[in-house]
């Protein structure tokens, strides 16, 4: 008996939340759908025309992916361009395709655990984010027979949302206290003199985008000529792994770490900075992109950061800073995670008793070549 992709998806966002996944990414169901039924799922870095023959050869009728197959809006399906011609087959071939980018970055169980086991970095933990814009909280003060209406209209202007909740506010009674001016003309209260008012102090968050709107909606709605008003800019706690750091099993020179680098990631083209004969026991790794982290990296108390893709003048600026970097590339820095993800993935299927088979690519789809090899 066959699983649905919805129960495939069901247990990625388990094992690397959609929360997680940077804004500009693309993850998620991004071919075919939610309710096929699949008798085995592909895990692979990249969906290419060789892993499709893959999934065939399997017979996966789903892909879970890392680098999602598209990334930006498509304007056109045309055959003509590999890109259309890749989705032409895989529509073709009757496959689901699910991405599961920086959130399996993020996830605790993804990309940057994997690479760590693999380079058997001992109590190793994660280099802590960046807390992340969160909008703005909204406070104002007014009558409690105004709290209604006024509380409605900022709903309306995008006001209280939370998640798939609306209309989310927080209300606590109390006293506002006052002295209108001659000029001025108080909804409540007597001019020149000071006023005690039973008020309601009402919030709500507001996304950045609907900030304006509801500031409007506000001014338009109050009953006051001069409304009281906080705007707040929120900060939420970074979430997901952003890298891990841990202890070698031995003190290493970082030629020697390259060298581990290498051969258990498969890259012979991995590079270093700095003295080879430095000896390091703290490391961090980030999988793909990482150079960013370097002074993240620093501050964890790592001697050296193993990751990707860096570019000349981050390395130079990190070996200023006193960490060594070792360039094991993007593709081989994240190839460690989708054997483990195929593991975890059919260890949570059996446990709900899903009848589905979970295997891990074998085809290496890194576009580099070093002497003839990858």
């Amino acid at each position: 008996m066959a699983c649905k992709v919805a129960e495939i998806v069901s247990l990625m966002e388990e094992l690397a939340p959609p929360a997680y996944a940077e804004d500009w990414d693309n993850v998620g169901l991004q071919v075919g759908s939610r309710e096929r039924e699949v008798e085995a799922v592909l895990v692979c870095l990249d969906v290419t025309i060789e892993v499709l023959a893959e999934a065939q050869e399997v017979g996966a009728g789903m892909l879970v992916c890392h680098h999602p197959l598209f990334l930006r809006p498509i304007r056109r399906l045309s055959g003509d361009d590999a890109l259309g011609a890749l989705l032409e087959e895989t529509v073709r071939s009757g496959l689901s395709v699910y991405a599961a980018h920086t959130n399996l970055d993020a996830s605790q169980e993804g990309v940057n655990v994997a690479l760590a086991e693999t380079l058997g970095l001992l109590h190793h933990r994660s280099l802590r984010g960046e807390p992340r814009e969160g909008g703005f909280k909204l406070t104002t003060f007014l009558p409690p027979q105004d709290v209604g209406a006024v509380s409605e209209a900022l709903f309306r202007a995008g006001a209280g949302v939370i998640g798939d909740y609306t209309g989310c506010s927080f209300r606590v009674e109390g006293t506002g206290t006052f002295t209108p001016g001659t000029r001025s003309r108080p909804a409540y209260g007597e001019i020149g003199k000071f006023n005690q008012v039973n008020e309601v102090r009402l919030e709500l968050v507001v996304g950045k985008e609907a900030l304006q709107d509801v500031l409007d909606a506000l001014m338009e709605n109050h009953p006051y000529e001069e409304p009281a008003y906080d705007v707040y800019p929120l900060k939420l706690p970074a979430v997901g792994e952003l890298g891990r750091v841990g202890v070698l099993p031995r003190p290493m020179k970082i030629a020697e770490l390259a060298e581990l680098c290498s051969s258990r990631l498969g890259n012979p083209a991995v590079r270093f900075t700095g003295d080879g004969d430095l000896a390091v026991s703290q490391v961090a790794v980030c999988g793909g992109s990482g150079a960013s982290l370097a002074p993240r990296a620093v501050e964890a108390g790592a001697q050296a950061l193993v990751t990707g893709d860096v570019g000349y003048h981050q390395a130079a600026e990190a070996l200023a800073g006193g960490l060594a970097i070792i360039d094991a590339g993007h593709y081989h820095t994240e190839w460690p995670v989708v054997s483990r993800l195929a593991g975890l993935l059919a260890k949570k299927a059996g446990g709900l008793g899903l009848e589905v088979e979970v295997h891990a690519s074998r085809i290496r789809t890194c576009p580099w070549r070093n002497g003839g090899n990858q």
